[in-house]
């Protein structure tokens, strides 16, 4: 077996009923590694754009490739992979039982690092953030080391579009 590793692949679909089932279950049917997907209408309310993020070797990604392809709803596959592109991911970070100077340290924390508090409460805040998958990891890493279980987090998927000029992800 090749070496396992992140891919990236990006399809227009139909956009209709079933079609995100149908895809999910491609992954489930064949015990293929689903690490992120995520979907939404494009500017044509007849399509909706995937981003998906797998784990496989090179072997195995060909063949998903070639199974989305085979599928009647699929109108095109894009393979991210090995291309330069802008990729974000949404993340929401709940912190709970926080003092005054706890909340104060998060401000600034998030002031330095670009990321916006969206909720405040007597004890508690919510962060959100749209940067790449790798500075969201480090984000919570750095909050579940601060704050351990009292940070609640929620992962969107990534979305990804081919870059003009610079690579992100």
């Amino acid at each position: 077996m090749g070496e396992m590793k992140k891919r990236y692949i990006s399809l227009f679909v139909e956009n209709r009923c079933g079609v995100l089932a149908r895809i999910a279950g491609l992954f489930s049917g064949k015990s293929y590694n689903l690490q992120s997907l995520t979907v939404g209408e494009t500017d044509d309310p007849t399509m909706s754009r995937m981003t998906i993020t797998t784990i496989s070797d090179d072997v195995t990604f060909e063949q998903i490739k070639k199974q989305l392809n085979r599928m009647v709803e699929v109108i095109k596959v894009m393979d991210y992979t090995a291309v330069p592109i802008r990729m974000k991911e949404a993340l929401f970070i709940k912190i709970k039982g926080m003092s005054e100077a706890e909340k104060n340290e998060v401000f600034q924390v998030a002031n330095v690092f670009r990321y916006r508090v969206v909720d405040y409460g007597k004890n508690s805040m919510i962060i959100e953030s749209f940067h790449t998958e790798g500075k969201n990891t480090n984000i919570i890493n750095f909050f579940k080391d601060k704050f351990g279980n009292r940070v609640e987090v929620v992962r969107g998927g990534s979305v990804a579009i081919e870059s003009i000029s610079i690579v992100e992800r």
